[in-house]
């Protein structure tokens, strides 16, 4: 006799997701001080809040499809380890090398041997990233490259 049916368990975790979200977003418009502070947070409230309305609703109508079988963990268990190294490596390498090293260790443990496309795409996408953080967000950053009051 199963207690909860998948679909129950799904509509519960996009539920949860979705008040989860809306939750940390009237917090921190509670508590800001300024639109600034919520650059990153409103938009991507927003985005969680619509794709998790787009679930729901697929889901009440019978219109989702469950996936099939997730990843093995000796397969996702790297890709843990080097999020977990880049994200401790921020504060002494700064989020502009940190960010192009993890992306290209990601492309090399996906399989991209491409040494052209690897140097160049996680150069070009770090610093971008880099640049446009250093720029949009209302404190400094660690940077190694890009000159912030840090």
């Amino acid at each position: 006799m199963k207690i909860i049916t998948p679909k129950a368990a799904d509509l519960f975790v996009v539920f949860f997701l979705a008040s989860f979200t809306l939750w940390y977003g009237i917090s921190s418009w509670q508590v800001s001080d300024s639109a600034e502070n919520l650059i990153l947070i409103l938009p991507v409230g927003i985005i969680a809040l619509v794709l998790c309305s787009i679930e729901i609703i697929n889901q009440l109508l019978g219109r989702s499809h469950p996936i099939e079988s997730g990843q093995p963990v000796k397969q996702v268990l790297p890709v843990m380890s080097l999020f977990t190294a880049y994200v401790l490596s921020l504060e002494w390498l700064g989020f502009d090398i940190a960010t192009t090293l993890f992306i290209a260790a990601f492309l090399l443990m996906q399989g991209e041997r491409r040494w052209v496309w690897v140097i160049g795409y996680s150069i070009c996408f770090g610093m971008f990233m880099s640049y446009f953080f250093a720029q949009m967000l209302p404190y400094p950053m660690p940077m190694s490259i890009f000159p912030t009051d840090y």
